[in-house]
Formats: structure tokens, C-alpha cells, sequence
């Protein structure tokens, strides 16, 4: 089942939640990594707006049928996601804002306690309405090194705050990680996918070049559009 609703700031651009990254970072306390209790039960929930027909992603306009289809796989802690996401995000906010594709994002795990942390809180604020704002602030605060602490519950919420999420069910959410079985069934998707590295992008079930079209606008662009 798709998002009902269209995402709440979508054109906003990367450098603004920069600048709420340092602020969030300066107001952040460092913390020893956690690790995840291995004797507390998963949660099983998953996210109201996901399915296992989308891959378990957290999609966008995939009630239309006659769009293209772009699904994205990428981890929050993936530098080169970052990168990715500074020179395409507005475009693909775009393509969910004025429903020109049907986007779904695929969120993956390779490096860790921290990126499982990260793709909870993203499914928190996905219940929220708040993801594409959200998405943007994970990656403006990306820690400097994998799995160092600096996403600990704390400081996810900040980063949730500055997005625009004020609830204590967001706080809650994150704290208990409502979503960590829903993370796992992401990463299996994925893997079933033959999805093995981050950032992944398919349009329409073809993967397009990594090397020549991720990390140029108009190439990325140009190839989301011939599907």
C-alpha cells in the first residue's frame, strides 16, 4: 500500500538540513555505540503504508500503475549515498511531489547497529508524514565514521525535531524499534533483489549505470525518463 498523502516539504534542498546538521550536531552528545539487545524481542510491526508486493519499501505514488517505477536502495550510513543524495534528491522529491513516477525507497542495512537505527527512525517518520524531510536530515547529519555512536536515540530524535517532528509517538517509535523486524524484511527483499551495494537504482526493473549516471543530474535524470 502506498503513501496516501504527498510528503510535506519535498523541494527542500539538501544545503538547508546542512545547516540544521551542524546546529543538531553541536547540540548531539557523543555516546558509546550501542549494541542491540539481543535478549528483547523483535518487534514484528511494520510501517501501516508498506507492503510486501513493494518490496517492503516505503513508497510513493504506487497507486498509479501507468507511472515509471524507480525503486532506490541505499543505506543511511553509505558515504557515497550521501553523495548521491546531494546531487539527485530534489529531483527525485519532484518526481513524488508532482507524481511524475512512483518512487519507492528500499532501506538497507550493510553497516550496522547504526544504519538499523537509522531505517527504524525512518520508518517512524514515514508514520508521521514526515519522511522525504526526514531522509534529508539523516543524511545532512551523516556520522564522520560507520557505527560511532553519534546515532544514538537522542540523537535521532533531534535530527526528527528539525525535520518538523515534534510527537512523543515519533519518540517513542524510535526508542523501541518498533519497526527493527520490518528493517530485516527490507534487507531480505533486497537480497532476493540481487541487490548487493549502495546506492542501487532500478527504473522499471532495469538497474541503470552506476558509473555513468548516478552521480550526474542530467544523466540520472535522462535515464529515470526513458525508463
Amino acid at each position: 500500500m502506498s503513501q496516501k498523502k504527498a510528503p510535506q516539504g519535498g523541494k527542500d534542498n539538501f544545503t538547508r538540513y546542512l545547516v540544521i546538521g551542524v546546529v543538531v550536531a553541536v547540540a548531539s552528545i557523543m555516546v558509546v555505540p550501542t549494541v542491540l539487545s539481543k535478549n528483547k524481542p523483535v518487534s514484528q510491526e511494520i510501517p501501516a503504508t508498506v507492503s510486501a508486493e513493494n518490496g517492503y519499501a516505503i513508497s510513493f505514488n504506487t497507486e498509479d500503475k501507468t507511472l515509471p517505477v524507480v525503486d532506490i536502495y541505499e543505506d543511511f550510513q553509505c558515504p557515497i549515498c550521501q553523495q548521491f543524495e546531494a546531487l539527485n534528491g530534489e529531483y527525485i522529491n519532484s518526481l513524488i511531489t508532482e507524481k511524475k513516477a512512483a518512487v519507492r525507497f528500499n532501506i538497507l542495512s550493510f553497516l550496522g547497529t547504526e544504519s538499523v537505527r537509522a531505517a527504524n527512525a525512518a520508518a517512524c517518520s514515514n508514520d508521521e508524514n514526515k519522511f522525504v524531510d526526514f531522509h534529508l536530515g539523516l543524511y545532512a547529519n551523516q556520522p564522520g565514521a560507520e557505527n560511532s555512536g553519534e546515532w544514538s536515540d537522542e540523537r535521532l530524535i533531534a535530527i526528527g525535531e528539525a525535520s518538523g517532528i515534534t510527537s512523543d509517538s515519533f519518540k517513542s517509535c524510535v526508542k523501541d524499534m518498533k519497526y527493527e523486524g520490518w528493517v530485516a524484511k527490507v534487507a531480505e527483499a533486497g537480497s532476493k533483489a540481487g541487490v548487493n551495494s549502495t546506492p542501487t537504482v532500478f527504473v522499471n526493473g532495469k538497474q541503470i549505470d552506476r558509473n555513468s549516471e548516478y552521480f550526474s543530474a542530467d544523466k540520472f535524470k535522462a535515464a529515470v525518463e526513458r525508463g
